[in-house]
Protein backbone atom coordinates (compact mmCIF):
# COMPACT_ATOMS: atom_id res chain seq x y z
CA UNK A 1 0.00 0.00 0.00
CA UNK A 2 1.42 3.45 -0.88
CA UNK A 3 2.68 5.41 2.08
CA UNK A 4 0.18 7.94 3.38
CA UNK A 5 -2.83 6.31 1.72
CA UNK A 6 -5.66 5.55 4.16
CA UNK A 7 -7.87 2.60 3.21
CA UNK A 8 -11.53 3.48 3.34
CA UNK A 9 -14.63 1.35 3.24
CA UNK A 10 -15.68 1.76 -0.35
CA UNK A 11 -18.30 0.49 -2.68
CA UNK A 12 -15.67 -0.49 -5.24
CA UNK A 13 -14.88 -4.11 -6.02
CA UNK A 14 -11.26 -5.25 -5.88
CA UNK A 15 -9.56 -6.79 -8.90
CA UNK A 16 -8.97 -10.12 -7.14
CA UNK A 17 -12.55 -10.91 -6.19
CA UNK A 18 -15.75 -9.46 -4.90
CA UNK A 19 -14.60 -8.41 -1.43
CA UNK A 20 -14.91 -4.71 -0.70
CA UNK A 21 -11.70 -2.96 -1.72
CA UNK A 22 -10.50 -1.22 1.42
CA UNK A 23 -7.63 0.39 -0.52
CA UNK A 24 -9.88 2.32 -2.89
CA UNK A 25 -9.98 6.03 -2.20
CA UNK A 26 -13.67 6.51 -2.87
CA UNK A 27 -15.96 5.92 0.05
CA UNK A 28 -19.59 6.17 0.86
CA UNK A 29 -21.01 8.07 3.78
CA UNK A 30 -23.08 6.06 6.19
CA UNK A 31 -26.31 7.17 7.84
CA UNK A 32 -28.04 5.43 10.74
CA UNK A 33 -30.88 3.09 9.88
CA UNK A 34 -33.07 0.78 11.93
CA UNK A 35 -31.28 -2.57 12.47
CA UNK A 36 -34.46 -4.33 11.36
CA UNK A 37 -33.97 -2.83 7.89
CA UNK A 38 -30.89 -5.04 7.33
CA UNK A 39 -31.52 -7.94 9.73
CA UNK A 40 -32.94 -10.20 7.03
CA UNK A 41 -29.73 -9.87 5.02
CA UNK A 42 -27.17 -10.45 7.77
CA UNK A 43 -28.96 -12.70 10.29
CA UNK A 44 -28.36 -15.86 8.21
CA UNK A 45 -24.61 -15.26 8.69
CA UNK A 46 -24.80 -15.11 12.48
CA UNK A 47 -23.16 -17.64 14.77
CA UNK A 48 -24.96 -18.76 17.95
CA UNK A 49 -25.48 -15.93 20.43
CA UNK A 50 -24.65 -13.23 17.86
CA UNK A 51 -27.01 -10.24 17.87
CA UNK A 52 -27.44 -7.23 15.60
CA UNK A 53 -26.81 -4.02 17.55
CA UNK A 54 -26.68 -1.20 14.98
CA UNK A 55 -26.79 -0.60 11.24
CA UNK A 56 -25.74 2.18 8.89
CA UNK A 57 -26.55 2.59 5.21
CA UNK A 58 -24.89 4.25 2.26
CA UNK A 59 -26.66 4.68 -1.06
CA UNK A 60 -26.85 0.92 -1.67
CA UNK A 61 -24.31 -0.66 0.66
CA UNK A 62 -24.52 -0.97 4.42
CA UNK A 63 -22.55 -1.86 7.54
CA UNK A 64 -23.98 -3.89 10.42
CA UNK A 65 -22.50 -3.94 13.92
CA UNK A 66 -23.13 -7.10 15.93
CA UNK A 67 -21.90 -8.08 19.36
CA UNK A 68 -19.08 -10.05 17.66
CA UNK A 69 -18.12 -8.24 14.44
CA UNK A 70 -18.72 -5.66 11.77
CA UNK A 71 -20.34 -6.91 8.56
CA UNK A 72 -19.83 -4.71 5.49
CA UNK A 73 -22.25 -5.48 2.66
CA UNK A 74 -21.38 -4.46 -0.89
CA UNK A 75 -24.43 -4.58 -3.16
CA UNK A 76 -23.26 -5.15 -6.73
CA UNK A 77 -24.61 -5.04 -10.25
CA UNK A 78 -27.50 -3.26 -11.88
CA UNK A 79 -30.16 -5.30 -10.11
CA UNK A 80 -28.43 -5.43 -6.74
CA UNK A 81 -29.02 -9.18 -6.42
CA UNK A 82 -25.31 -9.97 -6.12
CA UNK A 83 -23.92 -9.13 -2.69
CA UNK A 84 -20.55 -9.39 -0.98
CA UNK A 85 -20.52 -9.83 2.80
CA UNK A 86 -17.20 -8.90 4.42
CA UNK A 87 -16.83 -9.99 8.04
CA UNK A 88 -14.52 -7.88 10.22
CA UNK A 89 -14.28 -9.53 13.67
CA UNK A 90 -13.67 -7.32 16.67
CA UNK A 91 -11.06 -9.86 17.81
CA UNK A 92 -8.81 -8.74 14.92
CA UNK A 93 -8.92 -5.03 15.82
CA UNK A 94 -5.53 -3.84 17.07
CA UNK A 95 -6.44 -0.16 17.58
CA UNK A 96 -9.27 2.25 16.82
CA UNK A 97 -10.06 5.95 16.96
CA UNK A 98 -13.15 8.12 16.63
CA UNK A 99 -13.51 11.66 15.35
CA UNK A 100 -16.70 13.45 16.24
CA UNK A 101 -18.47 15.88 13.93
CA UNK A 102 -17.51 19.52 14.23
CA UNK A 103 -19.10 22.87 13.51
CA UNK A 104 -18.19 22.97 9.82
CA UNK A 105 -17.29 19.30 9.30
CA UNK A 106 -20.57 17.51 9.94
CA UNK A 107 -19.16 14.04 9.35
CA UNK A 108 -17.91 11.72 12.07
CA UNK A 109 -15.26 9.08 11.44
CA UNK A 110 -14.34 5.73 12.92
CA UNK A 111 -10.87 4.37 12.12
CA UNK A 112 -10.16 0.71 12.81
CA UNK A 113 -6.79 -1.05 12.47
CA UNK A 114 -7.19 -4.77 11.71
CA UNK A 115 -4.35 -7.27 11.87
CA UNK A 116 -3.63 -8.52 8.36
CA UNK A 117 -5.79 -5.84 6.71
CA UNK A 118 -4.59 -2.48 7.98
CA UNK A 119 -6.62 0.65 8.54
CA UNK A 120 -10.30 0.83 7.65
CA UNK A 121 -12.18 4.13 7.87
CA UNK A 122 -15.93 4.48 8.19
CA UNK A 123 -17.43 7.93 7.61
CA UNK A 124 -20.80 8.79 9.06
CA UNK A 125 -23.04 11.68 8.06
CA UNK A 126 -25.69 13.22 10.21
CA UNK A 127 -26.24 12.57 13.89
CA UNK A 128 -24.24 9.42 14.66
CA UNK A 129 -23.06 8.71 18.18
CA UNK A 130 -19.50 7.58 17.40
CA UNK A 131 -18.74 7.58 21.12
CA UNK A 132 -21.29 4.78 21.52
CA UNK A 133 -19.60 2.91 18.65
CA UNK A 134 -16.27 3.43 20.41
CA UNK A 135 -17.71 1.95 23.62
CA UNK A 136 -19.17 -0.98 21.68
CA UNK A 137 -15.82 -1.78 20.09
CA UNK A 138 -13.89 -1.22 23.32
CA UNK A 139 -16.16 -3.64 25.17
CA UNK A 140 -15.13 -6.39 22.74
CA UNK A 141 -11.48 -5.44 22.16
CA UNK A 142 -10.15 -4.44 25.59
Amino acid sequence: MPKGKIPTLSAAVSNVGTMIDFNNGSLFKLSPCHPGDVAGEVAPLFVPEENLLAAFKGVRDFVAFTNKRLIAVNIQGMTGRKRDFTSLPYSKIQAFSVETAGTFDLDAELDLWFSGLGKVRLEFKGQVDVRWLSQLIASHVL
